[in-house]
């Protein structure tokens, strides 16, 4: 990670030497002078965030332990922050002459790859196989399974399906595919484009004796995937003018660390786009509830919700920072677990950490795409647009343990009424939850 680290030239007098600062080596430590460094950089004062972040420096290396690399994350994101809005203007010009190692190197994919990088983890593979066996429930008896797959991992979940689609039926149903094809990057990104995905994923699905239909609708999370919503509504009438030859067909959406994307109650979105538009108070309505509104109206078999368990919605920098730094050290700690220091796997591991971090950092407006929020809050939310929760059956909660033994001893699952959680040495990471309409 030795382009995220910055040049250790700024000593400042009157600041302790790096001989005397074992004592703030801690993460609470590291934590608070996060904090103060940041408040220094939002009030302007120029001199305090300069010694903080020589502190900084100096005792989070790129190349250190699990809390240092974390820390050095957060101190470069503090530093992009202070460049971007202008605020301290010596700390703007310093960023620009250290820009090249404030650059993140995330890395694009190949599809090969990604699989691979997704494994190392069960931070997909979890939401994956908890998502895989409640669809294989809800689908039981249907001859074709649209499955509408807004997920971050470009369609990595579908294989698995596939196999266990095919390994279940002697006659296995139609499966349509339709994806959200977003222009921005956010990681992990894949050097692929949308035909040969479909390519690949047709193919193989065919090697399954399972036929595949892959559709692509560009739609972006920044509008509350308007466009989807839009397409899905039109595909549905169609069907109703066709009833006689329409068959018995499964909806399922599948949404996959992507909902918080979509700008929450803290952006004003400048058009509500009318796909999305169910009441006359949309001033105060988020896209998020709108775009769950627009899914209960199209009468889904089963949405599937997988997201992070942690709340980075705040408007007060301070508040954001805390809470990333106290959810963000769980990939920094378990990296250490199963990547060796220098393998090219762990820079971009830690490197897609860092371009979250920084996004929640050093951004706001519709810039700050991550706004994870708790649990909690879906569930209020998925049940203020008139669904409920269903529970995963023993045969999901056997498939997520028998995954989890594949990796390290931290990893651990949990029941919370109907949802499963993932869990690293006790703290909440990933939620899976299920949803039927009320």
């Amino acid at each position: 990670m030795n382009k995220n680290q910055i040049h250790r030239t700024w000593p400042w007098p009157g600041f302790p030497s790096s001989k005397s600062l074992g004592s703030f080596g801690d993460a609470n430590c590291m934590e608070q002078l996060l904090v103060h460094c940041a408040n220094a950089i939002d009030s302007n004062d120029a001199t305090l965030a300069q010694q903080i972040l020589w502190v900084l420096n100096n005792i989070a290396p790129a190349d250190g332990d699990s809390n240092q690399r974390l820390t050095c994350g957060f101190l470069r994101a503090l530093i992009v922050r202070a460049a971007r809005s202008g605020s301290c203007k010596m700390l703007a010009a310093m960023a620009n002459a250290h820009s090249t190692n404030l650059t993140i190197d995330t890395h694009k994919f190949s599809v090969i790859e990604l699989a691979s990088f997704i494994d190392l983890t069960p931070w997909h593979r979890f939401g994956f196989t908890a998502a895989n066996a409640a669809i294989l429930e809800a689908v039981e008896g249907y001859s074709v399974i649209h499955i509408v797959d807004l997920s971050l991992t470009h369609c990595m979940q579908i294989p698995t399906l596939v196999d266990a689609i095919a390994s279940r039926h002697e006659v296995p149903p139609i499966l349509k595919l339709t994806v959200a094809g977003s222009t921005e990057d956010v990681p992990p990104m894949l050097d692929l484009s949308y035909e040969e995905l479909r390519s690949k994923l047709v193919n193989f699905a065919r090697s399954r004796n399972v036929i595949l239909e892959f559709q692509v609708v560009p739609s972006s999370y920044s509008d509350g995937f308007s466009a989807l919503i839009e397409q899905l509504r039109v595909q549905q009438q169609h069907h109703l003018v066709y009833a006689a030859e329409t068959v018995n067909e499964a909806l399922i959406i599948n949404c996959h660390m992507m909902l918080h994307h979509i700008p929450d109650e803290t952006v004003v979105p400048s058009i509500i786009p009318n796909e999305l538009s169910t009441s006359s108070s949309v001033t105060t309505t988020s896209l998020r509830t709108m775009f769950l509104r627009a899914l209960r109206s199209l009468e889904p078999t089963v949405v599937i919700l997988v997201d992070e368990d942690a709340d980075l919605t705040s408007n007060n920098l301070v508040c954001r920072l805390r809470s990333a730094f106290n959810y963000l050290w769980i990939p920094y700690d378990t990296v250490d677990t199963f990547l060796p220091k220098g393998s090219k796997q762990r820079h971009w591991y830690e490197a897609d950490i860092c371009w979250k971090i920084e996004n929640v950092v050093a951004n706001e407006g519709i810039q700050r795409v991550e706004r994870l929020e708790p649990k909690s809050k879906w569930v209020q939310r998925m049940r203020n647009a008139n669904f409920r929760s269903v529970s995963f059956g023993e045969d999901a909660v056997l498939e997520v343990k028998t995954m989890l033994d594949e990796h390290a001893a931290g990893w651990g699952l949990k029941r919370e009424e109907e949802d499963v959680v993932l869990t690293w040495k006790g703290h909440n990471v990933v939620f899976a939850s299920a949803w039927v309409s009320a």
